[in-house]
C-alpha cells in the first residue's frame, strides 16, 4: 500500500505550483488538435456510468444486426414504410408508437404480422445506401433539433428487439471494452439485465442462461486481450407500476450472481414522478435484514427543476450518484458531500444534448470538483451521442482549463469508487499510478513527438464539434 500511495502522489506533488507545471505549460501551447491527441493517449481509469444498449455505436448495430455468423443467427427487419394498417388509436402514440419509422423486429415477430404490415417492413441487410444511412442515424443525436424526447421516447422504442439479443449485447460488451482500450481505460461497470431476451424463434432466456452467455463471451482470448475489467450493474426501471417487486427479484439475483454484478442502478426520467427515491425505501430496508448489502449507483439530479431526490437517494444507500446535474441547488446536501465517499458520475455531453444544461459553463461540474466532492467523468448512453470518454475529458479541460491533480484524480476516482471486489480495485489503482508515471516521463521526454502513434477514432461527438480528425484519412477511419 505504501508503494500505491507513493505512486498515486506523483501526480499530486507534480501539481505544486500549477502554473509552472509541465501541463500548464502544454496547455498555453497546444492546439485542440494536440489537446485532443494528448487526452485520448492519456491513462484512464473506468466508466462507471454505461448504459450498454445506449453505448453502441450505429455501425456496431449494423453489423451485428447484418451477421448472423456474430448474432447467434437472429434476422432482422426495420420499418422503412408507413402504410396505415392499423387505425387511429390502435397503439398509434403507446409505447411503440406505429408512426415510427426504423423500428426493428427479429425474423419470428415479423411473421406474425398481418400482410400490410410486413409490407412496411425490410430486411435491415437488404436496406438500400440512402435507407441504411437513415437506419443508423435513427439511433443517434445526430441533428440540431433532436434532444431528451427523441431520445427518451423514439431510440428505445426503435431499438426494440435488437436489444433483446444476449448474443448482440455480449458482443457489444466487448466492442465497447476494445475501443475503451484504445483510450486508455481499465475498467467497465455497465448496466445491464438479464430478462426479456427472446430466441430466433420468439420464446424467452431464462435469467441464468442469459448471464452465463455473459460470462462465457468475457472469458474469450478477444474480450481478455483488452486488458479491461468489466462488471455490469443490473438496472431497475424506476418508473413502472411493479418497480418494488422487480426490485426485490433484482437484488435477489445479484446476491447470487456477485461475480459479474456488482451493484443495481435505478434509471429512466426522473420527470416521471412514480420513479421518485423514496418509493423504494421500504423494500430495500427489507432487503437488507437478510441479504448482505448490494451496492447501489442510482440515477439522481437529471432533472429541470431543484428537488431533494440526491438528498433521498443517499438516504436508500446509494453511495454513487448519476449525473447529479441539480445538486448544486440543495445546500445541505452539496455540504454533507465535501469530502465524502459519496461519488458523482459526471456525464457533460450526454447533459448537453439531453438539455439538462445549455452550455458546458452552466455544468456545475468545476464547482463539485473545486469543493472537494468526489467526481468521474463517464459517457451515459454514448453510442447515442456518436461520442467516448476523451471527449469528456477534452470538454472538461477545455471548459474548464482543469490543473494536472484535477485531471488526473478523475480516473483516480472512478476507479477508487468502483463496485469491483477490493483486491481487483486495489490490483486497478496501482496498475493506473504505474501507466500515469510512465505516460508522464514519455511526454516530457518526447512532447506530442511521442504520440505520434495515437490514432482517435475520427467520428466522435468533439471530432465532429471541433473538426479535429481527418475524416478522409483511412488509418483514421479504421478507428
Amino acid at each position: 500500500m505504501g508503494c500505491l500511495f507513493a505512486l498515486l502522489g506523483f501526480a499530486a506533488d507534480a501539481a505544486a505550483g500549477p502554473r509552472q507545471h509541465w501541463f500548464e505549460t502544454f496547455k498555453r501551447s497546444a492546439d485542440d488538435r494536440d489537446l485532443y491527441r494528448f487526452l485520448y493517449a492519456l491513462p484512464k481509469g473506468g466508466d462507471l456510468h454505461n448504459h450498454l444498449t445506449g453505448s453502441n455505436f450505429s455501425e456496431w448495430w449494423y453489423e451485428l444486426a447484418t451477421d448472423k455468423a456474430l448474432n447467434g443467427g437472429y434476422e432482422y427487419y426495420t420499418r422503412v414504410r408507413i402504410d396505415n394498417c392499423v387505425g387511429y388509436g390502435q397503439d398509434m402514440f403507446g409505447f411503440a408508437p406505429y408512426l415510427l419509422y426504423f423500428r426493428n423486429l427479429q425474423a419470428s415477430s415479423y411473421q406474425k404480422l398481418s400482410e400490410c404490415e410486413q409490407g412496411e417492413y425490410k430486411k435491415i441487410s437488404a436496406l438500400n445506401a440512402a435507407e441504411k444511412a437513415a437506419w443508423m442515424d435513427s439511433l443517434r443525436l445526430d441533428k440540431q433539433h433532436e434532444g431528451r424526447e427523441e431520445f427518451f421516447q423514439t431510440h428505445w422504442q426503435r431499438l426494440n428487439e435488437l436489444g433483446r439479443n444476449p448474443y448482440i449485447n455480449a458482443e457489444m460488451l466487448v466492442k465497447n471494452m476494445q475501443a475503451f482500450a484504445r483510450e486508455g481505460l481499465t475498467y467497465l461497470e455497465t448496466m445491464e439485465g438479464t430478462r426479456f431476451y427472446t430466441r430466433p424463434d420468439g420464446s424467452t432466456f431464462a435469467p441464468d442462461e442469459v448471464a452465463d452467455i455473459f460470462r462465457q463471451r468475457l472469458a474469450e482470448p478477444d474480450a481478455v486481450a483488452t486488458g479491461v475489467t468489466a462488471r455490469m450493474q443490473y438496472y431497475l426501471l424506476r418508473f413502472i407500476d411493479n418497480a418494488e417487486e422487480d426490485l426485490e427479484w433484482i437484488y435477489r439475483f445479484v446476491d447470487a450472481n456477485r461475480d459479474l454484478f456488482v451493484g443495481i442502478n435505478m434509471v429512466g426520467r426522473e420527470d416521471n414522478d412514480k420513479g421518485h427515491p423514496r418509493r423504494f425505501l421500504p423494500t430495500l430496508r427489507k432487503l437488507r435484514r437478510d441479504i448482505p448489502g448490494v451496492p447501489l449507483a442510482i440515477h439522481a439530479g437529471e432533472v429541470d427543476e431543484p428537488n431533494h431526490h440526491v438528498r433521498d437517494t443517499l438516504l436508500l444507500g446509494a453511495t454513487r450518484i448519476g449525473h447529479g446535474v441539480n445538486l448544486i441547488d440543495d445546500p445541505d446536501t452539496l455540504l454533507l458531500m465535501r469530502n465524502s465517499d459519496y461519488l458523482v458520475e459526471i456525464n457533460l455531453i450526454s447533459n448537453l444534448l439531453l438539455e439538462y444544461v445549455d452550455d458546458y459553463r452552466e455544468h456545475p461540474f468545476p464547482e463539485y470538483l473545486r469543493m472537494g466532492i468526489p467526481v468521474a467523468l463517464s459517457t451515459d448512453d454514448r453510442g447515442m451521442w456518436d461520442s467516448n470518454m476523451t471527449d469528456e475529458y477534452f470538454v472538461a479541460v477545455k471548459e474548464f482549463n482543469l490543473s494536472w491533480k484535477e485531471l488526473t484524480s478523475l480516473a483516480h476516482n472512478s476507479l477508487k469508487h468502483s463496485f469491483v471486489d477490493d483486491e481487483t480495485k486495489q490490483e486497478l489503482l496501482q496498475d493506473y499510478a504505474r501507466r500515469l508515471e510512465r505516460f508522464q516521463k514519455r511526454f516530457q521526454r518526447s512532447g506530442m513527438q511521442g504520440l505520434s502513434d495515437v490514432v482517435p477514432r475520427s467520428h466522435s461527438f468533439i471530432c465532429q464539434q471541433y473538426a479535429l480528425c481527418d475524416f478522409s484519412s483511412p488509418v483514421m477511419a479504421a478507428h
